[in-house]
């Protein structure tokens, strides 16, 4: 029994060597359960170059357009990275203002010639940008405020090549431009479903931001249908992201982690001009649209109703006695417009577009704007409690273009 007895000497357990060959042994079992219980190649020891075992490796696969933690998006870049490049803009920037009454005779017998200003070369500035080779044969992607005013654009290649370019068309109200240059055989990005896309989904930016070289940064995607009525027109649903985006970002790639363009990163929102993590890009959807629509006729036509709508909010529910919360409000019609001609009235409530409900007024906007002008349409609206159908025949939009500076 004296075999078996523990001594405490101050802090520190004494065990005799019965005791101590005891608790080996029961450490050695325990170990052994440990290691049947976390499987044979759990511990499997490697020497040299023998690849370690991956024990249990998970068994779900991640959903659509995510990544397990711990996996690289290094494939994913190796694959789109080549097509997407730097586009550098030259423009004439407006010259010095001169003062009018100098040119008057009375003046210039005064002043002589002390208060005019010197006559001033033509001052050039350069602009710096993104765009996506969408095509083999040369067609580019990219935001129409990148090339506006340019005279002179080239585009800098993956392979270091520098390749002039020409303007197919632009579209101020979706800030998209298509360019092309005099090249084949080009690494071509994918253009992917941005309707697919869903909040949360892993996304990946890249593009040349502040000059400093292509850049890879990644993030989600933060929301959809988002507008920021900085375009002209503002023909917009952009995608939020939270991937980094700067400027020399515009019209680079918004991919996905199946490496699908799902949008041309166009603005961001910051009070210091860096990002702060609110990004928008326009959807690879919008921009398929506007890229066919220039190429096969140099410019983008949209339709147009002639009304203008709100959400229906619970006061007007109450107001008109409405059944439900759905809908758009008709605040105001245009006369003589497709609309007007239709007969729809302000104060009737569009549930529909085309048998597509409508809730959301960016979202009706866009359905009209994307329908061809000369187009019949068909209204869902309800009217004194009773919902009936009207037919219209879409006008055309005409952009409020700003007058030109002087150059």
């Amino acid at each position: 029994m004296m075999n078996r007895r523990v001594v405490i000497e101050g802090r520190r357990p004494i065990l005799t060597r019965a005791a101590t060959l005891a608790a080996f042994m029961g450490l050695v079992f325990f170990l052994g359960a440990a290691c049947n219980r976390q499987g044979p190649s759990a511990l499997r020891l490697t020497s040299g170059s023998e690849p370690a075992a991956v024990a249990n490796p998970p068994l779900n696969n991640p959903p659509p357009g995510t990544a397990a933690p711990g996996i690289s998006y290094a494939d994913v870049v190796s694959r789109v990275s080549p097509a997407v490049i730097t586009i550098h803009s030259q423009m004439r920037a407006r010259a010095p203002e001169q003062y009018p009454f100098l040119d008057d005779p009375m003046f210039r017998d005064f002043f002589g010639d002390r208060g005019r200003l010197p006559q001033q070369p033509p001052q050039r500035r350069e602009g710096l940008g993104s765009g996506v080779i969408v095509s083999a044969d040369g067609y580019i992607l990219t935001n129409h405020h990148v090339v506006d005013g340019a005279e002179q654009i080239k585009v800098d290649m993956n392979d270091n090549r520098t390749l002039d370019a020409r303007v197919v068309g632009v579209d101020p109200p979706s800030d998209l431009a298509l360019l092309k240059v005099e090249a084949s055989n080009l690494p071509v990005l994918t253009l992917g479903d941005s309707d697919r896309v869903r909040v949360g989904d892993v996304v990946l930016a890249i593009g040349n931001p502040l000059g400093i070289g292509q850049t890879v940064t990644m993030g989600i995607i933060s929301a959809k249908g988002r507008q920021t009525g900085l375009s002209s027109g503002s023909f917009e649903d952009f995608l939020q992201t939270d991937a980094p985006i700067n400027q020399g970002n515009s019209g680079g790639a918004l991919v996905s982690t199946n490496s699908e363009l799902v949008g041309i990163n166009s603005q961001i929102l910051s009070p210091s001009g860096g990002s702060i993590g609110i990004g928008f890009a326009i959807p690879s959807n919008m921009a398929r649209t506007v890229m066919e629509t220039l190429v096969r006729a140099g410019k983008v036509r949209r339709g147009q109703l002639g009304i203008t709508v709100g959400k229906v909010t619970s006061d007007v529910v109450a107001r008109l006695r409405l059944k439900d919360q759905r809908g758009l409000l008709v605040a105001q019609v245009q006369p003589g417009s497709g609309a007007a001609r239709a007969g729809i009235r302000q104060g009737d409530i569009v549930t529909a577009f085309n048998g597509t409900e409508v809730n959301e007024p960016n979202v009706f906007r866009n359905l009209v704007a994307g329908t061809a002008p000369g187009t019949e349409v068909t209204l869902t609206i309800q009217r004194d409690g009773r919902e009936q159908q009207v037919r219209a025949t879409l006008g055309e939009f005409s952009p409020q273009v700003p007058p030109p500076q002087e150059q």
